[in-house]
């Protein structure tokens, strides 16, 4: 290609390339201009936050529970709790609970070992092996009689660390606790419209945050556990279903 012909391509990509510039900047101005317009929009009106609850009782117990174990060997050790957890294992499924509600949430062996004054130095005195689950009751009135057996399956081996109440299906509560929650913010923008004398417009922005799935734990000690199935029923009390909404609405004048 002769010298012509490159200074003519050449000037063709700068020509371009200016083009492409401009067109950048226009648009650009054009999309500022359109998220000044939206954020113009976002700031007018009367903006508040509804909250709507409903009380619920829970029908899911889930309870962690598994078995220590402590020997002077491992293998002595892994043995006691194995046949100890297949007991509990047994009671567990012979009380109604489903296989597939058991779950291993913990497993360890771990070294026990005690200071020796005499020679400075830790000296290994055992092993502690130790294996916990969880299992989901479906039935609550049924906790405290899987309880009995599972402590009476497991013996000195047994654990018990919390009882955890819930609700299975959160959701069907969900409409009611969504309607709360929009009569609540109305309420409240229907009252701030009234103290600064303006007229209150349709809603211009609704979103929905919703809360998780409430749950009340409560944690046992093994003689705790143990006194709360024996002596007690289990009672799971009422959790709350919380639902939060942030509306804004229009001003006519």
């Amino acid at each position: 290609m002769n010298k012509k012909g490159l200074l003519l391509v050449m000037s063709l990509v700068v020509a371009l390339t200016v083009v492409g510039l401009v067109g950048c900047t226009a648009e650009g101005t054009e999309l500022e201009d359109i998220k000044a317009l939206n954020l113009g929009n976002q700031q007018q009106g009367i903006w508040v936050n509804g909250v709507g609850e409903v009380s619920a009782v829970p029908d899911i117990v889930e309870l962690r529970l598994g078995i220590e174990a402590q020997a002077t060997s491992v293998t002595q050790a892994q043995t006691e709790a194995t046949d100890a957890m297949d007991e509990v294992m047994a009671a567990l499924l012979a009380s109604g609970v489903a296989e597939k509600d058991i779950q291993t949430q913990y497993f360890s062996i771990q070294r026990v070992t005690r200071w020796d004054s005499d020679t400075q130095q830790e000296v290994v005195i055992g092993y502690r092996v130790t294996n916990m689950v969880t299992a989901k009751i479906r039935d609550v009135d049924e906790a405290g009689t899987v309880i009995d057996a599972v402590v009476e399956a497991g013996g000195d081996l047994i654990r018990i660390d919390s009882i955890n109440f819930s609700i299975d299906d959160p959701s069907v509560y969900y409409d009611e606790v969504r309607e709360e929650a929009v009569a609540d913010a109305e309420e409240k923008a229907e009252k701030l419209a009234e103290l600064a004398g303006v007229t209150l417009g349709k809603p211009t922005f609704i979103s929905e945050s919703m809360l998780a799935a409430p749950t009340v734990q409560r944690y046992y000690g093994f003689e705790e556990a143990v006194v709360a199935a024996k002596e007690a029923p289990i009672s799971p009390g009422e959790l709350e279903i919380s639902l939060t909404v942030q509306i804004t609405y229009a001003i006519l004048d």
